[in-house]
C-alpha cells in the first residue's frame, strides 16, 4: 500500500477526538502523535522532503521518525524555503514524552493531563495542513 499522509492524519486525529471524547486516554494518546507525525510529514513533502516511492518511504533516514523526533525534521525542511516563514510550530515540541513504544504501555499510565498537551500539539499540526489546503501548498 502507498503511504498517504494527509489521510493517515485526518483518520488518527478523528479517531484520537472519538477516544479522547470517551476518556480511552491511551489510545487517544497515540492517535494524536500519530496525527501529528503523519499531517508534518505531509507538510515536509511540500517543503522537498525526498521520498522512495518504491520503498514507499522518505529517504533520508533522518526523516523515519515518529511524534517525537518529527518536529525538529520538520523544522529543518520549513526553514528552507521562503513561505515555511508562514508554517511555525509550537517550540517546545509538545510530543518530547510521546514514543512510538509507548503503544505497549499500560493505560493507566496515561492521564488526561498528558491527553490534552498532545492534543493540542496534533490540533497545531491540523491548524498548518488547513493553512496548506487553503493556500495550495498541499
Amino acid at each position: 500500500m502507498q503511504a498517504d499522509y494527509l489521510d493517515a492524519h485526518e483518520r488518527h486525529w478523528e479517531d484520537a477526538e472519538h477516544l479522547f471524547q470517551s476518556g480511552r486516554w491511551a489510545n487517544a494518546d497515540h492517535l494524536y502523535g500519530l496525527a501529528a507525525e503523519c499531517g508534518l510529514k505531509k507538510l515536509m513533502l511540500a517543503f522537498g522532503m525526498s521520498y522512495d516511492t518504491s520503498r514507499d518511504r522518505p529517504d533520508n533516514k533522518k526523516d523515519r521518525v515518529h511524534a517525537d523526533g518529527v518536529w525538529a525534521r520538520f523544522e529543518s525542511y520549513r526553514c528552507r524555503r521562503p513561505q515555511g516563514a508562514r508554517y511555525v510550530l509550537a517550540v517546545p515540541n509538545p510530543f518530547s514524552d510521546w514514543h512510538i513504544s509507548q503503544r505497549y504501555a499500560h493505560q493507566s499510565n496515561f492521564g488526561q493531563d498528558r491527553v490534552q498537551k498532545h492534543q493540542a500539539g496534533a490540533a497545531s499540526v491540523r491548524r498548518l495542513i488547513r493553512q496548506a489546503q487553503k493556500e495550495g501548498l498541499i
